[in-house]
């Protein structure tokens, strides 16, 4: 492994300060807002519901420019992070890794984590890139600023919809963290039990993982070690329900998920370890500063392509998330 990118909101930082500011924002108890969010995210829907219960048909692009026209945008400090973050990241760069942290959030969000003197060789945002995970070019992105072939470079994310599927569909490696209430309520799942390279129960698990993996010698083979199961079919994703529910035939039972249904259609499986991309894109400048939408799974002929669809696993946590027309944190 050369290079480890992390993506931004519940993976490094907390989102309860964010939650708190919504439900401020609109008069409720912050309970009220946590606990709508964490059913959405149990029941595969877009994060942006928990908001739209509360306001049936608010726009939260609009909503959250008030906010920052009020003076009440997102806030990110030292205590937003989770307590794993700085000693793994230390870690991992003084082993001679890469640290790059990548993921859907404002251009704002990523000058508030380059203040807090993160030890990374990069911190930048969706915004800043002009696109969102799970767009194929966010992780074509992800790519370029690696500085590393696509099965060295490791993608490490809570959310299925926006870290795991599409990050495996560029032809990276990508670790699930269980964390947040994405990567708690579908750690589970088989798609994303099979489709992960590693799990992990927090950042600390890190360093013997690489640990393991650099005494198996899957640096110089990035296909061994991996789960057995892998090699089977992918189940469908439009047909996945709550982690728990399965049919007697043992494949996920057929539930449609209420979410985006824009963005957000019945499509073909999960990626299946493709194979690593060529070299289509210019690298990009570790310091440059330079846009989500549905996709399908990567070409027969091994080559990446863009994410795949998703309705019976969790929709992209939009709310919050940047658009190329807003400039909203992430959820």
């Amino acid at each position: 492994m050369e290079t480890i990118v992390f993506d931004i909101g519940e993976t490094l930082v907390r989102d309860d300060r964010h939650w708190a500011s919504w439900a401020d924002w609109l008069g409720v108890p912050p309970h009220t807002v946590s606990a709508l969010a964490g059913a959405a995210a149990a029941q595969g829907r877009d994060s942006e519901d928990a908001l739209r219960l509360l306001r049936p048909g608010m726009d939260v692009t609009e909503a959250y420019g008030a906010r920052v026209a009020a003076g009440r945008g997102e806030h990110l400090d030292e205590t937003d992070l989770y307590p794993d973050v700085r000693p793994v990241l230390a870690e991992l760069r003084a082993r001679g890794l890469r640290v790059v942290v990548a993921g859907n959030r404002s251009a704002r969000a990523g000058a508030l984590l380059r203040a807090l003197d993160l030890p990374a060789d990069l911190v930048v945002t969706s915004e800043e890139w002009g696109v969102a995970a799970p767009d194929p070019a966010f992780f074509a992105r992800v790519l370029e600023v690696a500085h590393a072939p696509a099965h060295a470079t490791l993608y490490v994310g809570d959310h299925p919809a926006d870290d795991l599927f599409p990050a495996k569909a560029a032809g990276l490696r990508a670790a699930h963290i269980r964390r947040g209430p994405y990567g708690y309520w579908w750690a589970d799942h088989p798609d994303v039990a099979r489709l992960a390279d590693w799990h992990l129960g927090a950042l600390t698990d890190l360093p013997a993982l690489l640990d393991a993996e650099r005494g198996a010698g899957w640096d110089a083979d990035p296909t061994a070690g991996r789960d057995a199961g892998r090699d089977a079919p992918a189940a469908t994703l439009d047909t996945v329900n709550a982690p728990d529910t399965q049919a007697a035939s043992g494949t996920p039972e057929a539930l449609d998920r209420p979410g985006r249904e824009s963005s957000r259609t019945p499509g073909p499986s999960a990626p299946d370890d493709p194979a690593d991309p060529s070299d289509t894109h210019n690298p990009a400048d570790a310091g440059e500063r330079p846009s989500r939408g549905p996709g399908e799974s990567a070409p027969s002929d091994g080559t990446p392509g863009p994410t795949p669809r998703v309705t019976g696993l969790p929709a992209s946590r939009s709310a919050g998330q940047h658009t190329p027309s807003a400039n909203r944190p992430n959820l």
